[in-house]
């Protein structure tokens, strides 16, 4: 079993729903959703919208190897509307991203593993906080809370209160 960290998260449609429904699909084709972070709504990262997004963190215990994982989260992106284009950050229904493989350290041309840019963004650091404040990335070993006081991002996290 791999401990896996997903992060979710949308700015287009019923985000809300959007956040129920990939939790429901990663149950099912990925594995056992053991805990999860408050949902935080979010302003885009990288662009400009006017649509805000809503962003989670989910501990998903999963036998997948991580080829077989990449393959079922973008199959589950795209049931839900998820449209891959070449630009990197554009507004979407839903996007999920893989932090963290267990302790696993993937550098491979389609993945990254931990996710290479987790220390710049508060919409993830401040949830993983929430769910594990001590992890130690492995590759920066460094623990998440370390992370966050370090972090030069300084956009507003909501958390909801649903």
């Amino acid at each position: 079993m791999h401990e896996v960290y997903l992060e979710v998260g949308g700015n287009q449609g019923d985000r809300l729903e959007l956040i129920i429904e990939v939790k429901k699909q990663i149950a099912k084709y990925i594995g056992e959703i053991v805990n999860q972070s408050s949902i935080y709504e979010t302003p885009p990262w990288g662009f400009e919208s006017e649509l805000n997004f809503y962003n989670q963190i989910i501990l998903v215990e999963s036998n997948l190897e991580v080829s077989e994982l990449l393959a079922s989260i973008h199959k589950i992106e795209l049931s839900l509307g998820r449209i891959r284009g070449t630009e990197q950050y554009i507004s979407r229904t839903m996007d999920i991203d893989i932090l963290f493989y267990g302790i696993e350290v993937i550098d491979q041309l389609n993945i990254q593993v931990p996710h290479p840019r987790i220390q710049d963004r508060k919409f993830v650091l401040i949830p993983l906080a929430e769910l594990n404040d001590l992890f130690v990335h492995p590759k920066l070993n460094k623990t998440i809370n370390q992370l966050l006081l370090e972090c030069t991002d300084t956009s507003k996290c909501l958390k909801l209160n649903i």
